[in-house]
């Protein structure tokens, strides 16, 4: 993990059916899938993606993740 006063940046692993409940944050994140695949809600809207793609998590929006399969993922948190 890296921190810093303008955002952080998080590794996370996730064994098969893993997830992150429901929440939201005040800040923009990047969410970098390294491998497997994960279906992310955002906003009540479901999508799936696999590894090597990524997904901009808008602030302030109800988002959850759930790994289809083994997972590896980087959240980048943008503070402004």
């Amino acid at each position: 993990m890296l921190e810093k006063t303008n955002g952080n940046i998080t590794f996370f692993t996730f064994n098969k059916d893993e997830s992150l409940t429901e929440h939201t944050s005040p800040f923009e994140a990047v969410i970098y899938l390294v491998e497997g695949s994960m279906e992310i809600s955002v906003g009540g809207k479901s999508l799936i993606i696999t590894g090597g793609q990524f997904i901009i998590l808008p602030q302030n929006i109800p988002h959850a993740l759930r790994a289809i399969e083994k997972a590896k993922m980087t959240l980048t948190m943008i503070k402004q």
